[in-house]
C-alpha cells in the first residue's frame, strides 16, 4: 500500500503564522512611534538650549545691555522655527533685563500630556508637567516668574 504525503501547509498553519507576525508587528511600531517623538523631544530641549545660549551672547552684545530684540532677530527664529517643526510650540518673552523662552513637547511615555520645556535668563531648563506653566512662567508682563 502506498500512502500519499501532501505537501504545503495548512489553513490554520499558515493562519498562526499571520497572527504571530501581527503581534510581532505591533510591538514594534508601538515602539518606533515613542522612538520617533522621544528624538523630537530631544530636538526641541537642545533648540531650546540653543535659545538660551544664543540670548546670552545677544544680551552681552548689546550696548547697553539688554534683551529687548532679542526675539526678532534670527537666533532666535532660527531655532524656533526648528522646534516648531519637531511638534513645539515656542513662545518668548523678553524685558530689558531678562528673558523666557518655552515650549511644549511631544508626548511619550517620560514627557506625558501637557509637558512643557523652559529656559530663561536665570539658568532655568527644566521639563515640567503643566500645560499652563508657558503661560505662568514666561506671561507677558514680567518674564520669568517662578
Amino acid at each position: 500500500m502506498i500512502t500519499k504525503k501532501s505537501k504545503g501547509f495548512t489553513i490554520i498553519e499558515l493562519l498562526v503564522v499571520v497572527a504571530i507576525i501581527a503581534v510581532l508587528a505591533a510591538i514594534v511600531l508601538v515602539n518606533v512611534t515613542q522612538y520617533i517623538a522621544k528624538g523630537k523631544n530631544a530636538s526641541i530641549k537642545g533648540n531650546m538650549s540653543t535659545i538660551r545660549t544664543n540670548a546670552a551672547v545677544w544680551y552681552d552684545g548689546q550696548s547697553p545691555s539688554t534683551y529687548v530684540g532679542f526675539a526678532a532677530n534670527s537666533t532666535y527664529a532660527n531655532p524656533a522655527a526648528a522646534i516648531t517643526a519637531n511638534g513645539g510650540t515656542p513662545i518668548e518673552v523678553e524685558t530689558a533685563s531678562k528673558f523666557c523662552a518655552c515650549t511644549t513637547m511631544n508626548v511619550t511615555n517620560t514627557e506625558p500630556t501637557n509637558s512643557t520645556f523652559c529656559v530663561d535668563s536665570a539658568g532655568y531648563a527644566k521639563v515640567t508637567q503643566n500645560a499652563g506653566l508657558c503661560a505662568t512662567r514666561c506671561p507677558a508682563a514680567a518674564a520669568c516668574i517662578d
